[in-house]
Formats: structure tokens, C-alpha cells, sequence
């Protein structure tokens, strides 16, 4: 399916306005604009989505979950028809191969139908029933029923490194939706050629399913004011975020500041703390370091679950040259864009003065190119500069040379909250490093045992979250069913007359779902 792109924000059922505040996608291999021009929306096109969202939040959250999941059925099959378009779009504002997209868009697909899966069980809900004893002593005992309900519009925020499975129709959007949620989205600047095609998936999903007007708008915007006023709109009940830890701080400390704070749920900054241990490296080394070089380098390095830091046997130096080897072999490659180079050399130049570094030098590189870079410290020297702690988005880690147990533990206690931590070994190590595992456990939301950290499975279980600052909130994930809790909260109904209860409490369970009554579960 081909879709002319406008260029323009989508406004519930309408389009924005061609404005004066104009932008491009530039192709990261040359550093040209691509073609067309995209309007950024204007205050009072904000305030109509709003608006609109506002609106839509009621009844919207009142549409049974099984309809709910007909509509992100028909996004999923409005991106599909989308076909090579979609693809070939994504691919140039990225430099990054179709293939990348065809698994990125299988992976956003796949998420709209998980989401809608869940629908259909229900008991998502928590749905929890307390029946009444008028006879009790000392006093009467109450009906009480409780279930999660939509918490109201939501803003969500594109990430960069993924033009589609954290953006339009990502993992935020769908979990909103799929909580009864309004969703307003402010489309990344770098890939709007993307996001245009997949809000138009949704705004005509949400017609075909005779979804409420404003359930879905996608604003496009040059700079940081569009996104800064969704999140003080009071309209907005909670914010979706996947970004750098300065952009998502912005955004948790503008929530803050509102007249009424709303939750941020932000993923911000991981640096994946990867622990290679000697049995590993004695036992399959070889396949350590290829599995490692693939991590870092995958993607051009600029996955939020990247391994960066690698603590490595002191004595290790076959597995230590190895990889330099394979490093310094790499081809350039570009960045998303020109601001995530200019930083990626600017972090690796202020980390050359502190460790050893190797394949760094940086020649005069066509678009938003760079080389990989791999650097190499012992651990009292990382444990005396915290410096060395801070996330490089890019093609790079840090190799820390440790051989004491005590050493390790200190550094993680040391560590700030991740996304995910990583253990090679055996299976004797996991007794013997059981501190280690325990301490790693209060710091990550995924452990990882002989396996590395990039690859987000899409499944119910699956944690992707952390302690702060890897995420704003590491109670969430943001992948994985238990997301769409993010987006609602608890609501208790006491003494209802059954007639007036939500279906989900209804004495008869009409949808035949899992629920708590009286202390058991049961159907």
C-alpha cells in the first residue's frame, strides 16, 4: 500500500495545518535531507488533540476489552498492508538494512495482537470480589469489588533506535490503548517519514472499529516545546518515554511541577553490566567474544540493552585480544543522527583520557558515520572514576579486568539501577556467586544467565524495565503484558447493585474470567 506523505500532524479525524516551522529526515549515510517536509504542529493543534482525547476518555474506556482488541487487530493488519513502503521508508532515515524493519515490524505486530489476546481473557483486571455479611459481629461486613480501570489520555514519546516497536504504534501506544487509554504521540524527529504512514494505520483503524474521535492524534515537531506542553496538559494523566537520561529527567520534572503530577514512565539509561567468569572463558571463550561483538556492534550499537561495561578475567588476554581484534576489524557505520554522533565522539574522547582505548581514531567519516571503539580499565580504577559508569550510545564498551570475588561484589553494590545484568559461567558458579546474583537482583529488572543482553523477547513475562535511572519506575516494564498496568489504577465499588457493576464484577461473570472471590481464584 503506498500513502502520500503530507508531511502533517494528525488531529483525531483531521490533518494539521502546513505551517512555518519546517523540518526533514536526514539519511544517516550522507547527512542529506530526505524528502518531504514536515510541518511541526502548533499550540492550539495540540490543545484540539487534547481536547479530543479528553473527550474520547470515557466513553472509550467504557468499550469492552474484546472490542478493544478488534481495533489493535486492525492496526496490526493496517501496518502489514502498509508492505515494502513501510520498510524502505524506515531504512533511510536510518541507514539501517530492510531486514532490521521486517523483524522490527513482525515485533510491533505481534505486540498490538499479544495486547489483544489479553483483552479477550480479561483478567488483566484483577478483578476481586468481597461479598457482603450483613450478620457480621461487631460490624456489618460490606460488598466491596475492585478492578483496574483507565487512567485517561496518555502522551507517548518515540524513541530514536526504534522507528517502529518503541514509537507510533510501539509497545507504549499499544499497552494505552489496550488499558482503555487515549493516546496522543510525538512523532522523533529523525524518522517522521515513518511515523506518518503507521499514525495513518491507527487513525484508520480507529474509523473502521468506530472508535471515538481523538483515541489516537500523532504530532509532528522541530523541537522540545510541542512535547514539553503535552506533558503540562491537564488532559494528559500519564506520559510513555524512551530516550536519553536527560530527556526523560526533563519530562518526570515537568510531570512534578503540574497542578496535578502525573506518572512518567520513562526508559532512560542502561549500561548492562555483563560478568564473564574464568570457567567461561576456559569453557567456550571464543564464542564469548563473538557472541559479545555481536551485542555491541548490533545495531550500530545503539540499543538500550547493549552490553557496556564487561568485567573480564584479570588474566584473561587471549579473550581481551580477541575482542580488541574483532573490534578494530569493524567497518564504520552511521548513527541515527547527527546529534547522537556528535555526543558518541564526544564521550569517547573524555574517555580516552581515563583508560586505555583501542580502533577509536576518528578520520573525516561521510554522514553521520563512526568508528567502533572498545576500552580497557582494571577495576580499582573503576571504582575511583564513576565517570567511567555513564552510558555511550554507539558501537563502544568498557572491558574492566577483575580477578576477586570481593572486587566484583564491591562494584556491584556500586552499580547504578539497569535494565538487565548478564552472567557467563557454570552452573557451580551461580552457587558460588550468589551474592553477586543477589545484589545484581535489587539493581536490573532481567537477569540473564550465558546469554547477552540485546534481544527483548515480546512475551508476558518478559521484564524490561530496572531501578532508577535505567527506568523512572522500576516497579514497571515496558514490554510484556504487565505494561498495560503502567496505564490504569485501581477503582473499589461498594455496595453496587449488580446491574450498575462493570461486566468484569458482575455476580454471573458473564466474560467467564478469572477472578478472586471471597480470597479464592477461580472462574
Amino acid at each position: 500500500m503506498n500513502i502520500e506523505l503530507t508531511g502533517t500532524s494528525i488531529i483525531g479525524n483531521s490533518r494539521g495545518a502546513i505551517t512555518s516551522d519546517i523540518f526533514t529526515a536526514f539519511d544517516p549515510t550522507t547527512g542529506n535531507a530526505v524528502e518531504p517536509p514536515f510541518y511541526s504542529a502548533t499550540l492550539d493543534e495540540l490543545n484540539g488533540a487534547a481536547d479530543l482525547a479528553d473527550s474520547a476518555r470515557i466513553p472509550y474506556g467504557n468499550i469492552p476489552g474484546r472490542d478493544r482488541a478488534v481495533f489493535l487487530r486492525k492496526i496490526a493488519d493496517n501496518i502489514e498492508a502498509l508492505g515494502d513502503t513501510l520498510i524502505h521508508r524506515a531504512s533511510l532515515e536510518t541507514s539501517l538494512p530492510n531486514a532490521r524493519f521486517v523483524g522490527e515490524r513482525g515485533r510491533t505486530c505481534a505486540q498490538l495482537r499479544m495486547f489483544a489476546d489479553l483483552l479477550d481473557e480479561g483478567s488483566w483486571v484483577d478483578a476481586r470480589i468481597d461479598h457482603a455479611i450483613p450478620d457480621r459481629e461487631p460490624l456489618p461486613k460490606p460488598d466491596v469489588r475492585s478492578m483496574l480501570r483507565p487512567l485517561g489520555p496518555v502522551a507517548v514519546f518515540c524513541a530514536s533506535n526504534f522507528p517502529l516497536a518503541y514509537s507510533v504504534a510501539g509497545g507504549d501506544t499499544a499497552s494505552a490503548l489496550a488499558a482503555g487509554c487515549p493516546v496522543i504521540v510525538n512523532a522523533h524527529i529523525a524518522h517522521p517519514g515513518t511515523a506518518e504512514p503507521v499514525g495513518i494505520a491507527i487513525a484508520n483503524a480507529a474509523k473502521e472499529c468506530g472508535m471515538p474521535e481523538g483515541v489516537f492524534s500523532l504530532l509532528f515537531s522541530s523541537g522540545y516545546e510541542i512535547g514539553q506542553a503535552l506533558v503540562r496538559h491537564q488532559a494528559i494523566k500519564a506520559v510513555g518515554f524512551t530516550g536519553s537520561r536527560r530527556g526523560g529527567r526533563a519530562l518526570m520534572d515537568i510531570a512534578a511541577a503540574r497542578p496535578e503530577p502525573i506518572a512518567v514512565y520513562t526508559e532512560m539509561s542502561s549500561v548492562n553490566p555483563t560478568f564473564i567468569l574464568p570457567s567461561a572463558v576456559k569453557e567456550r571463550g571464543d564464542a564469548i567474544v563473538a557472541g559479545l561483538h555481536a551485542s555491541v556492534t548490533g545495531g550500530v550499537g545503539q540499543f538500550c540493552t547493549k552490553p557496556g561495561l564487561v568485567f573480564v578475567p584479570d588474566d584473561a588476554t587471549d579473550f581481551i585480544s580477541n575482542f580488541k581484534s574483532q573490534i578494530s576489524n569493524t567497518s564504520t557505520a552511521p548513527l541515527l543522527t547527527g546529534g547522537i554522533q556528535k555526543s558518541y565522539r564526544t564521550a569517547n574522547e573524555a574517555r580516552a583520557t581515563e583508560t586505555q582505548i583501542v580502533a577509536n581514531t576518528e578520520t573525516e567519516l561521510p554522514g553521520f558515520s563512526v568508528n567502533p571503539s572498545v576500552f580497557e580499565t582494571s577495576a580499582v580504577e573503576f571504582l575511583n572514576t564513576p565517570e567511567l559508569n555513564e552510558e555511550i550510545f554507539g558501537p563502544t564498551t568498557l572491558l574492566i579486568r577483575s580477578n576477586d570475588h570481593d572486587e566484583l561484589i564491591k562494584i556491584a553494590n556500586a552499580l547504578e539501577g539497569q535494565l538487565t545484568a548478564s552472567i557467563h559461567g557454570t552452573d557451580d558458579d551461580l552457587i558460588e556467586y550468589a551474592d553477586l546474583i543477589a545484589i545484581l537482583e535489587t539493581k536490573v529488572g532481567r537477569l540473564i544467565f550465558n546469554g547477552f543482553s540485546t534481544g527483548v523477547e515480546v512475551c508476558p513475562s518478559m521484564v524490561h524495565g530496572g531501578s532508577y535511572p535505567a527506568t523512572s519506575d522500576g516497579r514497571s516494564t515496558a514490554v510484556g503484558t504487565r505494561a498495560i498496568t503502567r496505564f490504569a489504577r485501581l477503582v473499589c465499588y461498594q455496595n453496587f447493585p449488580d446491574a450498575a457493576l462493570p461486566d468484569e464484577l458482575k455476580e454471573s461473570n458473564p466474560l467467564g474470567m478469572w477472578r478472586m472471590t471471597d480470597g479464592v481464584f477461580g472462574k
